[in-house]
């Protein structure tokens, strides 16, 4: 029954260099913090991350000393893991500009109910998303554009990931997923859209005690789990 059982170790080794990942988490309400962790400590290089933000970068007082350190993202964004983030805002964390204005990360930024549509357009097998949002704006440039009933609409591409790296508050052992309140945000989703889904645990129960009504993300779709903190 834990042959879905991995460390925090073990799912970064997974996901090599040049992989694209979706990574779960709302201001990293949700984001697996651990395989961040590991991620770094693997010291993994050119990643396409779609996520929702550019998590928290670290904190510094007047003399320039670190005093908190990244969140979420953050911790890849740092550590220049990320050669481009898809995401819907990245106004928390300053490096995310810094290293864009240095020409170094390449960022694209999706309107956020886009952004979901097109992961689950990924993960349903469908060939995009029409969407009045973004019309009229730079969003809209390059892309095709349709006229439905009078009203233009722009085509948004499916987006999938070789990996999707999730957070679950109670996962059980065949890898049945419950997520608590706004964690839930993109992780169904994400689920669906990736070749490989690590999902990192912060309570694991044996099958039969987490209700099938809260079953988010059914075992189905989950390869691997990670018990949160089990580096």
């Amino acid at each position: 029954m834990r042959d879905k059982f991995i460390t925090a170790k073990e799912a970064a080794a997974m996901i090599p260099d040049g992989a694209s990942v979706m990574v779960g988490g709302f201001m990293a309400n949700g984001t697996p913090e651990s395989i961040m962790d590991a991620l770094v400590e693997r010291n993994a290089k050119d990643l396409t991350v779609m996520c929702n933000d550019g998590g928290f970068g670290p904190s510094f007082d007047e003399e320039g000393k670190e005093i908190a350190a990244p969140r979420g993202n953050g911790k890849l964004i740092k550590n220049k893991s990320v050669k481009k983030l898809i995401a819907t805002h990245i106004g928390l964390n300053k490096q995310v500009a810094e290293q864009m204005n240095a020409g170094t990360l390449e960022v694209t930024l999706v309107p956020q109910g886009s952004m979901v549509e097109m992961i689950r357009a990924g993960g349903a097998g469908l060939g995009g998303v029409l969407t009045p949002t973004g019309i009229g704006t730079d969003i809209a440039e390059g892309k095709e554009i349709y006229n439905i009933d009078g009203k233009d609409f722009m085509l948004e591409k499916p987006l999938k990931a070789d990996f999707a790296v999730l957070r679950g508050n109670i996962v059980d052992k065949k890898g049945n997923v419950f997520y608590k309140g706004t964690t839930k945000n993109f992780q169904v989703a994400m689920a669906t859209a990736a070749d490989t889904v690590i999902v990192e645990a912060e309570k694991v129960v044996e099958v039969g005690e987490l209700d099938p009504d809260y079953v988010m993300t059914p075992y189905i779709f989950v390869d691997y789990i990670v018990v949160g903190g089990d580096k």
